[in-house]
């Protein structure tokens, strides 16, 4: 199955994917050296991001999370890529300047609603850019 999507951010992607049911702050959300998520009020707490694609319909600010998501590819724990149901500018930045500074591609892209339905839990993805739209293969199960 093949989606089409809005691309925020260049590159490609692919792992498994990581559905999340709560939008999550990277800054205090998430352990930035291990890339676990730390927030206890979160459904997923405990869940690794690293090498894996993470869509959640919305990011929950704060304006530090584009830091965090720097940081987190500066460690090598940051997600493969992100799939968001909103535009989110503060994620943009972070995957803008973690290319920027280490040459980590981190695809950010927008999926329209009718989409998610087939964002399945730990479904394998692979994503590609080209401009500002997006592809996402949904492999078989």
């Amino acid at each position: 199955m093949l989606i089409a999507a809005r691309a925020l951010t260049p590159g490609r992607a692919a792992g498994p994917l990581l559905l999340l049911s709560e939008p999550l702050s990277l800054w205090g959300g998430l352990d930035l050296r291990t890339g676990a998520i730390i927030d206890r009020t979160h459904p997923q707490c405990g869940e690794g991001i690293a090498e894996r694609i993470v869509a959640m319909r919305s990011a929950r600010g704060s304006s530090s999370s584009s830091s965090a998501l720097v940081e987190a590819a500066r460690a090598g724990v940051a997600p493969a890529a992100l799939i968001l149901g909103l535009h989110d500018p503060i994620l943009t930045i972070g995957a803008l300047v973690a290319a920027d500074l280490y040459g980590i591609e981190i695809p950010l892209i927008v999926v329209d609603e009718r989409a998610w339905p087939a964002l399945v839990d730990g479904v394998a993805l692979s994503i590609e850019t080209k401009g500002n739209q997006a592809w996402i293969t949904v492999d078989p199960v």
